[in-house]
């Protein structure tokens, strides 16, 4: 079926949205994933260009190997930016690509596992208080990252005109969602992005030097991964931590979209798996899921996967063999993905909250107050900060400590007599509306 994108309805999951149509929607997921994609490289030191292909390869492999049902982009992931470092500062980069192969084979094990004994387990150790405040956590955890883009831009120190442009932005895309209709209120991102880049031109803030001197056709540079059993040490482990992040993140999805695809968690664990492992075979950055491209859905209301698929195959050649749309998109202004970030971010939140007010959770009962309190304090005021738990060679990140603490407070905290939705064995994956019915 094949759909005209004539209203704000939703688009599903498996609908067919016109070429013409899908390539806008999809150069703005490219948009919204590219600021943190290229991130992680240039803190690394591993090649931006390369980490935009291999995130829409990985892409393009994932849609494949979830048959094209759950919706979801793989970018760079942040968990493994200081063990990439600690590892080239000593070993080279080709022994941290190493050992991220071996992770996304971790990824790929735990999948396997899963697989093997299904995902009941996730009912019982996620329940709706624990599972809404995550998705708030995800959303709010970055909030400090969404605010320095905003008033820093890719400097220390605040600046008026970065807020003032990244202010602009986000009241451009709030217009575009709020007061047009038709097929613009399903792309307000892209044109907020290209409102405020129109902006950033007489205000001196970009440098069109390197689109001018970029070829329009080249290949990408590649480097390849060495095996050492240190560095594997080092790096492998933290494929935990992503997989706890990834399994949040199918959670917002599951609420966003409405559908339930927790059982296919192993399939979507395995696909980041190999994107990861894939990755790194050519120097590309390991893969997660994106929460900007979550809440790009939140917004627009386009789930269709297609979408996705075209996102990935923009992103492929954008990245590895057209560097001058590369570099134009190199020159977007870091507080105009800033702008953007304040909506995107706080719709994930204003996801996990909808949650927790639909599924009927009862607060005036200790066990759930305390659960949700302890895992929104904790993961927020860790990712905001910027703390992260060191553990020998690994450190462990704000929302995974987070979520966590709260899986064990779950199985510690007693069961009280009353209350609502406290541990139903069928809330993960169910929309919101249904997990209220079924309380």
């Amino acid at each position: 079926m094949i759909v005209e994108l004539a209203s704000t309805r939703e688009i599903q999951t498996d609908e067919k949205v016109p070429f013409l149509q899908a390539l806008p929607l999809a150069a703005q997921h490219l948009m919204a994933m590219f600021g943190a994609t290229v991130l992680v490289p240039l803190l690394t030191g591993l090649d931006p260009s390369v980490a935009i292909m291999t995130s829409g390869a990985g892409t393009i492999l994932y849609y494949f190997m979830t048959k094209g049902k759950i919706p979801s982009y793989l970018g760079s992931s942040f968990a493994f930016i200081a063990p990439i470092i600690a590892v080239s500062a000593t070993q080279g980069a080709p022994a941290a690509l190493g050992g991220l192969v071996i992770a996304g084979l971790v990824y790929v094990v735990v999948a396997l596992l899963i697989k093997a004994f299904g995902t009941d387990w996730l009912n019982k150790v996620l329940p709706p208080a624990l599972v809404g405040a995550v998705v708030i956590v995800i959303g709010l955890g970055l909030a400090g990252v969404a605010i320095g883009m905003a008033t820093k831009g890719a400097g220390s120190e605040f600046a008026m005109k970065n807020l003032l442009l990244a202010m602009a932005t986000l009241a451009a895309a709030v217009v575009f969602s709020s007061y047009f209709k038709g097929f613009v209120a399903t792309i307000p991102i892209l044109l907020g992005i290209v409102a405020g880049y129109i902006i950033a031109i007489p205000m001196g803030m970009i440098d069109f030097s390197p689109v001018t001197e970029a070829a329009w056709i080249g290949l990408p540079t590649l480097t390849y991964p060495e095996f050492d059993m240190g560095a594997i040490l080092i790096i492998a482990p933290v494929a935990l931590v992503v997989i706890i992040e990834h399994i949040g993140h199918l959670l917002v999805v599951n609420e966003i979209v409405g559908k339930d695809f927790t059982p296919m968690l192993p399939e979507s664990l395995a696909a980041d798996g190999l994107a990861t492992a894939l990755s790194a075979m050519v120097g590309g950055t390991p893969s997660t899921t994106y929460a900007e491209n979550i809440g790009v859905m939140a917004v627009t209301k386009v789930y269709a996967t297609r979408v996705f698929l075209l996102a990935g195959a923009l992103a492929f050649v954008v990245g590895g063999f057209v560097p001058k749309l590369g570099a134009i998109i190199f020159t977007i202004p870091v507080p105009v993905m800033g702008g953007i970030s304040l909506l995107l971010f706080g719709l994930i939140a204003s996801s996990g909250l909808r949650l927790l007010v639909e599924s009927g959770i009862d607060y005036s009962h200790s066990r759930n107050l305390i659960l949700s309190s302890v895992v929104l304090v904790v993961g927020i005021g860790m990712e905001t900060t910027g703390t992260q738990i060191p553990i020998g060679d690994y450190v462990l990140p704000g929302m995974a400590a987070a979520t966590l603490l709260g899986i064990v407070l779950n199985l510690i905290l007693p069961r009280e007599s009353k209350g609502i939705a406290v541990d139903s064995p069928d809330f993960v994956g169910k929309s919101a509306a249904e997990a209220s019915e079924a309380s």
